[in-house]
């Protein structure tokens, strides 16, 4: 599958809708996650698989925060009758500066996995390359600070051509590089084989649906899956 032509396809009207949403106000991000939820994850002895992202992560546009990618996976988890607990906690409209001033109230609850889907709405607001390198690079520091041994998976993702070649290559490049780094694992490009098909995306043109999220979550456990 050709890459660049798939983000010529999707993600130009991201330049608009910027992953659907306006940036939230600082103090409703902690609203993504009830407190129930943080206890809950407190009061079992299962693990904790985090998805820290954006409007990907939150499930924009669908019926039932279940259907997300995130919420296949946790299906998929409670199906194999894995031990782990999945939490969501996708902002539609997140940065990774947004992220970044929020990650270190997420790492009050114990983290065994964090999958870090940040870094698209930097690449459409034109941020500059070593902004976000720095912002996801905090952010994986605190990760790793906080809970030693979490496994940490980094998804990719990729801007428009209309972003200028230069731009579009760094951008892409961000993902790995940083997993290269770090010794994490990666996820290429989240959006393989959903990006572009109209069929899989909601009116919007750039959120899955329902089945697209489902490819997505596909591409999330296939290297998921050796994480656990």
């Amino acid at each position: 599958m050709n890459n660049l032509k798939i983000t010529f396809a999707i993600l130009i009207p991201l330049l608009i809708y910027a992953c659907g949403d306006n940036k939230p106000a600082a103090d409703t991000r902690t609203d993504t996650i009830s407190h129930k939820a943080v206890a809950d994850q407190a009061n079992t002895s299962n693990k904790t698989i985090l998805f820290f992202g954006d409007s990907l992560t939150a499930g924009y546009g669908l019926d039932d925060p279940s259907q997300a990618f995130p919420g296949v996976i946790k299906a998929r988890i409670d199906s194999l009758k894995l031990p782990y607990n999945v939490v969501n906690a996708g902002v539609s409209g997140e940065t990774s500066a947004g992220g970044l001033g929020w990650i270190d109230w997420i790492l009050k609850q114990k983290i065994d996995v964090f999958i870090l889907e940040l870094g698209a709405n930097d690449g459409l607001r034109g941020t500059p390359i070593p902004e976000t390198i720095s912002n996801l690079q905090s952010i994986i520091d605190k990760v790793k600070t906080r809970y030693p041994k979490a496994k940490i998976i980094l998804a990719g993702m990729m801007v428009p051509p209309s972003m200028g070649n230069t731009y579009c290559i760094a951008f892409k490049n961000i993902f790995p590089g940083l997993a290269a780094k770090n010794h994490i694992q990666l996820i290429p490009f989240l959006l393989d084989g959903v990006a572009g098909d109209r069929k899989l995306n909601q009116a919007d043109g750039i959120h899955p649906t329902a089945t697209g999220a489902k490819l997505v979550a596909d591409n999330v456990w296939h290297v998921l899956k050796n994480e656990l």
